[in-house]
């Protein structure tokens, strides 16, 4: 996941941008309370020292102003001020900032000057006392929004990790909030599939034990019938019923071992180009009396840690299948980087094969019929379940000309 898109960045970015809209509004309220008290004293200020001084000079009173104030009536007041509009104004004169009263009586204009207002200097202490204030609320909040993002993030990751692990998290489950009740839903869901999966698995192995017996006792049965009618008229259908409970004991044998819990560390390498090899040649009888050529192309050979029965089984079911629905051309079976790919020239996929193939449906094959490939069936459906099982893939390319490519990708364990 990347950090921008994780849920503890999202939740400390939320906290941090609240904290910033809320800095900023009451920047603004504080700047606007700032100005505003600043113009009021100001303007009173100077107001009350023209309403003081103003009658002195008229009456030819000494006007004694405080330091940093003026007053100035007709033609003392200075060139640079004579003329302004009356009211209170700001000016800069020779560098230095005014605070300008301008006003006019019966005995002329005059102006009412603070030369040096302190106000601007507690205008600055105030601003960096708000500044220093909202600069620790945002530190404040993005520390905040860490914690708790923190505190929630940490309970679901803990969840991902025993789901990955497949361990119940005892600390999680005791919880009286809703990651709690998550964490409960979650792990009596995950008790009812296991159970159903077991029962599956028991199944499975169950049934597969009876019917070895039966298709032990057919496979005899034929072996006897095609010893006593070798060179006869008998022996063709006896040797089909061998091949047929044959290709059913083998696909018992899959069930059994798909039953089982993976442990493909343990098991020992696989010559897979071998098995490739062997397939090609075992499914001759397919083709012998067609206008099918099936060839094996050589190509990279490579080993993996798998059951071989179940990699006879991955790669006979797709060179079965390509046999059987191809009426003219070449089935050609082909190895190549850590895989093994099975291509036709047949007529190719109808849609609802290729969505059974992406696991919309389930124990789609190649079907018959001259049209195109429908039908159901256990091919592809046990390909798929091997495939699975061993953490291969399944893939499926349409073939230039026409037909179908089927490819097994393979995670090797070694090279030849």
């Amino acid at each position: 996941m990347k950090p921008f898109n994780s849920l503890r960045r999202r939740i400390v970015v939320a906290y941090t941008t609240y904290a910033f809209g809320f800095v900023l509004f009451f920047a603004l309220i504080a700047a606007f309370a700032v100005e505003g008290i600043e113009e009021h004293l100001v303007d009173n200020r100077l107001r009350q020292v023209a309403a003081w001084a103003a009658p002195r000079a008229a009456g030819m009173l000494p006007v004694e102003m405080p330091a940093g104030l003026s007053f100035h009536r007709g033609a003392d007041i200075p060139t640079s001020l004579r003329g302004l509009p009356p009211g209170v104004q700001e000016k800069t004169v020779d560098g230095v900032g005014l605070h300008i009263l301008a006003g006019h009586d019966a005995l002329g204009e005059y102006v009412a000057v603070d030369h040096e207002s302190d106000y601007e200097k507690v205008e600055l202490a105030v601003y960096s006392l708000f500044a220093i204030g909202f600069l620790g609320f945002l530190l404040f909040s993005y520390f905040l929004g860490g914690y708790v993002a923190r505190r929630l993030v940490t309970p679901i990751m803990d969840m991902a990790e025993a789901v990955s692990s497949d361990q119940p998290n005892v600390s999680l489950e005791g919880r009286r909030d809703e990651l709690g009740i998550l964490a409960r839903a979650y792990a009596a869901h995950t008790a009812q599939l296991r159970d159903v999966l077991e029962r599956e698995r028991f199944f499975t192995g169950d049934v597969s034990h009876e019917l070895r017996s039966p298709l032990t006792v057919i496979m005899g049965a034929a072996e006897v019938l095609m010893a006593q009618g070798k060179g006869s008229a008998g022996y063709a259908p006896a040797a089909r019923i061998y091949r047929a409970a044959q290709e059913a004991a083998e696909c018992v044998t899959v069930l059994l071992l798909l039953a089982r819990a993976p442990q493909l560390d343990a098991l020992a390498l696989v010559d897979v180009g071998q098995v490739a090899r062997g397939e090609t040649e075992r499914h001759q009888h397919l083709v012998a009396a067609r206008p099918v050529r099936l060839e094996f192309a050589g190509g990279e050979d490579f080993t993996v840690r798998a059951p071989r029965e179940l990699c006879m089984s991955a790669i006979g079911n797709l060179v079965r299948n390509a046999c059987q629905y191809t009426d003219s051309g070449t089935v050609t079976v082909r190895m190549g980087r850590n895989s093994v790919s099975v291509e036709d020239t047949g007529p190719g996929l109808p849609a609802a094969v290729r969505a059974a193939l992406e696991g919309q449906a389930h124990g789609a094959v190649l079907g018959s019929g001259a049209g195109g490939s429908s039908g159901t069936g256990l091919g592809l459906a046990l390909v798929r379940r091997i495939c699975s099982y061993l953490g291969a893939s399944l893939a499926l390319e349409d073939r230039p000309g026409g037909g179908s490519i089927f490819i097994i990708r393979f995670t090797p364990a070694g090279s030849n």
